[in-house]
């Protein structure tokens, strides 16, 4: 059977040029002149900035004069991006450490909306597997440690030989895109956070998250709020059982009963009834029993088990961009530096993502950056492209690869 082969049809810009070109006009020089960036570096704009941390994460750059030199190399069709320049090495890593990473974190979210203007359905997402009963808005919660070099970033040290950056996020589980994201050191406790990443969750909404964001003054906000939540207790949490909802194991239910506190802390912060659900659920194929937590006193007991299952899309969602975009050798060593660089990464993984949605693209994330690499700077259509990939009658979802093949003992550390 002969494959068919790749719609190479030609376009006026190269690929990287296409993705660019998601941007709006003149958003860039919008947001750096509300922030108040725009004296720094006039010879190096904030829009040729933004452009050069892009290419940085879709070509992997292991370093300032690896990426000054490429797009050196390539300053004629970088040019045609709405003038962006080649910078030399002193500016970008002057740039870097200078210019607020607030431009690139007000950047993302003004793309991401205005995205979701131009293809609603790109940023609500559709209902698909075990979310498909529901017809809010389900979310996860949780954060993902970027290494970085001790020696080098005193900023972020969190223990004796070690230094780290922590990104919480929140991930809408429809779409599997950010809702919400911050970067600080890795030092910090998880639900230190947790207020700031679920301030906008509205009533009726549904948030995962594991034990780590139990802060039981902090669930009862969301209670009283209105927004569901499912999580998993500590192991030494004091309790009461106020009521068995069933008397005999049921299937892979062995127990679904509403507690009440009784710490005094714990009581003092959450003073009403919560529900604790003990289900056999199969880890590394193995049947085991785990509980779960939830303020939700209507949901089947299943139901419960089945939304925590959910949570592990954003465990994917970070192996993804751990996996293919560039946040394990960075371009600078201040906090400013690195922020810039995980921002940009979040702003590539989402123009990536827009491309993939615009052609329906049924293959895993991991191959679709490595063919948008790969065309760099050819002048192929990149959605006529991506349409072609991928076989007839395939579910069209955007597929996730949590694990890639290594060989043994050079497996990398998430």
């Amino acid at each position: 059977m002969k494959h068919k082969r790749p719609n190479q049809r030609r376009h006026q810009f190269a690929a990287f040029h296409q993705l660019c070109n998601l941007i709006p006009p003149f958003l860039v020089s919008k947001v750096a002149l509300k922030i108040g960036v725009t004296k720094l570096c006039r010879s190096f704009s904030a829009w040729s900035h933004v452009v050069a941390m892009l290419y940085a994460q879709m070509t992997h750059s292991i370093g300032l004069n690896d990426l000054c030199d490429s797009l050196g190399l390539h300053s004629g069709p970088l040019s045609t991006i709405r003038g962006a320049t080649a910078p030399k090495r002193n500016t970008l890593s002057h740039a870097n450490a200078g210019r607020d990473a607030a431009v690139a974190e007000t950047l993302f979210w003004s793309v991401l909306e205005h995205l979701g203007k131009l293809q609603p359905g790109f940023v609500g997402g559709k209902h698909w597997g075990r979310l498909r009963r529901f017809r809010r808005a389900v979310h996860a919660v949780d954060s993902t440690v970027i290494q970085l070099v001790a020696n080098c970033m005193s900023w972020a040290k969190h223990r004796r030989r070690k230094a780290a950056a922590k990104l919480h996020m929140r991930l809408n589980l429809k779409s599997l895109l950010p809702q919400c994201a911050i970067i600080k050191s890795a030092s910090e406790h998880d639900n230190t956070r947790a207020i700031e990443i679920c301030a906008d969750l509205q009533e009726g909404e549904i948030v995962i998250f594991d034990k780590a964001y139990v802060w039981f003054l902090h669930l009862w906000q969301l209670a009283e709020r209105g927004v569901f939540w499912v999580s998993r207790p500590k192991d030494n949490l004091d309790y009461r059982v106020k009521r068995r909802r069933i008397r005999k194991a049921t299937g892979k239910i062995v127990r679904d009963d509403e507690i009440v506190l009784q710490g005094p802390k714990s009581k003092r912060g959450y003073p009403g009834v919560l529900r604790r659900v003990v289900a056999l659920v199969i880890l590394d194929g193995v049947e085991q029993e785990m509980v779960f937590l939830t303020n939700n006193l209507t949901w089947s007991a299943q139901t419960i088990a089945d939304l925590y299952r959910c949570r592990w899309e954003i465990e994917i969602f970070f192996r993804q961009i751990k996996q293919t975009l560039q946040l394990r050798d960075f371009l600078g060593n201040s906090q400013n530096a690195v922020r810039w660089q995980i921002w940009t990464a979040l702003l590539l993984y989402l123009l990536l993502r827009f491309a993939a949605f615009l052609s329906s693209w049924p293959c895993a994330f991991t191959r679709l950056w490595a063919i948008c690499r790969s065309l760099t700077w050819n002048k192929i259509d990149l959605v006529v492209l991506l349409r072609s990939y991928g076989t007839a009658g395939m579910r069209r979802r955007l597929r996730v690869e949590p694990y890639l093949g290594y060989l043994p003992g050079f497996e990398p550390v998430l």
